[in-house]
């Protein structure tokens, strides 16, 4: 939780879900990760594999992106392509709390998720079930 100068604490807006990761070949990338942290496939399909660890506390997902334009660390022409999930109950409530901490809203939003910018701007899904 934030902190205020004065003490007061500021209500969650929302929980961590995923942190989500741009690939060709998401089953793939998830073997990869599955191997290197010891996590199990949660869900799959053709363009989306979460994987979790035993404690179902930490998950990552694997996004399908077909003409991925790989990253090239640190150079800022080829950035990395990853984002952050965060699962929100009310998403009129959680989007009015993101804005008014300096998020933006991006245009690319689906059935269960809308797109944000962090003020620096990184992309986040505010997510729901």
């Amino acid at each position: 939780m934030l902190t205020h100068p004065v003490g007061m604490r500021t209500p969650m807006i929302g929980r961590y879900e995923h942190t989500v990761l741009d690939c060709p070949d998401p089953r793939a990338l998830a073997r990869f990760y599955s191997e290197l942290l010891d996590m199990q496939v949660e869900r799959e399909s053709d363009d989306w594999v979460v994987i979790r660890d035993a404690d179902d506390r930490h998950r990552l997902a694997f996004q399908r992106v077909p003409h991925l334009r790989e990253p090239q660390w640190p150079d800022p022409e080829r950035p990395q392509q990853m984002h952050l999930d965060v699962m929100i109950d009310d998403i009129e409530q959680a989007e009015a709390a993101v804005l008014s901490i300096g998020a933006t809203r991006l245009a690319h939003d689906g059935p269960d998720y809308r797109v944000y910018a962090d003020p620096a701007g990184h992309p986040f899904c505010l997510c729901w079930a």
